[in-house]
């Protein structure tokens, strides 16, 4: 199992870290099979799992449940709690409680913050309470009503406020640090700046590492996004389950002999 030292020591190495969500044990467990690093229990379970149209209703008992389910699942890779919208940076304390309880109750061995300059003291105070932080810039969903989905760092002065929130973390404490659809160039930049690895979704393929979401890779949404991809269709493959069970039954093929139990003794006389 990896652990957040050796997670950071793996910046501007030979081998990029792999990062996939989930959001249950059985998912969990096979990410954890393939030999995935880290498995991130996302707020994007709003958007894959629960039918929000964005990852702001996310609570945190929704979060604290799945990540207790993700730790049951897995054995090797390192398991991160995603910090949902207004769990964290309103309240010190009970920003620090909540960040905690992933760790204490659930099972985490760190937690994600989305990042910005209200999260570089509470990134020290945690790390310095014990609570391993993964930052979280460029593009983060908890603010889309205030920047949308576009990429971020697009312009000079946009780019370099990434740049130096990302070093401000960095010394804050933070083992390692997501950048989200921004530019390639500006990903480099930032990896290169770092001693800590950065892990890129829609940021190119400089960085220490690559994050998507499972149900992407995995084929299971139909609208995947353009900088991701999808390795597998497990959609179809749902499907065709389905409606092999619906047509067994309907056709009286299922369940079979094999499938029930009689028991001898039973007298059923009236």
């Amino acid at each position: 199992m990896p652990t957040v030292q050796e997670i950071r020591t793996r910046a501007g190495g030979p081998e990029p870290i792999t990062m996939l969500t989930a959001y249950d044990t059985p998912t969990a467990t096979a990410v954890d099979a393939a030999g995935i690093d880290i498995v991130l229990v996302g707020d994007s379970m709003g958007n894959t799992v629960l039918g929000y149209e964005s990852t702001l209703p996310v609570t945190l008992e929704e979060v604290a449940s799945a990540t207790g389910a993700v730790a049951r699942g897995v054995s090797e890779a390192l398991v991160v709690a995603d910090m949902p919208f207004l769990s964290f940076g309103v309240d010190e304390a009970e920003s620090t409680a909540n960040a905690g309880r992933m760790l204490k109750e659930e099972g985490a061995a760190a937690v994600k913050l989305e990042s910005g300059p209200h999260t570089v003291e509470l990134t020290e105070r945690l790390v310095d309470l014990g609570i391993p932080v993964m930052a979280h810039l460029g593009l983060t969903p908890q603010k889309v009503n205030a920047v949308g989905y576009g990429r971020q760092g697009t312009t000079d002065e946009a780019a370099e406020e990434i740049r130096d929130l990302a070093r401000q973390h960095e010394e804050a404490g933070a083992f390692s640090l997501v950048l989200e659809h921004v530019p390639a160039n500006l990903a480099a930049a930032i990896t290169a700046d770092l001693e800590i690895p950065t892990i890129g979704i829609g940021a190119g393929a400089d960085t220490d590492g690559q994050v998507l979401v499972l149900a992407d890779a995995i084929g299971l949404t139909e609208d995947v996004p353009p900088f991701a991809e999808s390795f597998g269709d497990v959609r179809s493959e749902m499907e065709r389950a389905v409606e092999g069970y619906r047509d067994a039954v309907t056709a009286g093929t299922f369940p079979a002999e094999e499938h029930s139990q009689v028991a001898e003794d039973l007298d059923l006389e009236d």
